[in-house]
């Protein structure tokens, strides 16, 4: 399984269930798309724990009235099947509501 939506998965499934913490393998790009939701609000907070090949990344989720902030992810590139496109064409998310993730070649 690609390891950023099964990421995206795992933060999704324990919101189902009111987890406070989900943690995942270490990678930078995972690093940088949760720094993404972290200032956007919608995790409380990353930390950075272990060395190494035992390094891991801990979320710290968020609620609001005892609901998640992530109503829902999805990915529209994919491993063997990218999406490409132009910067005045990336449509908004939910009505405005939402944010929109993009790597590029200059970072995430």
């Amino acid at each position: 399984m690609d390891p950023i939506a099964q990421m995206l998965n795992e933060i999704k499934n324990a919101q189902v269930v009111s987890k406070e913490t989900v943690s995942f393998s270490h990678s930078n790009f995972k690093y940088e798309i949760l720094k993404v939701l972290e200032k956007f609000h919608y995790i409380s907070k990353i930390e950075k724990r272990g060395r190494g090949v035992n390094k891991i990344l801990e979320v710290v989720l968020k609620y609001e009235d005892g609901l998640p902030m992530i109503s829902g992810f999805k990915k529209v590139s994919k491993p063997g099947q990218r999406a490409y496109s132009e910067t005045g064409k990336i449509k908004s998310t939910k009505g405005g509501q939402g944010i929109v993730i993009v790597s590029t070649s200059k970072g995430v």
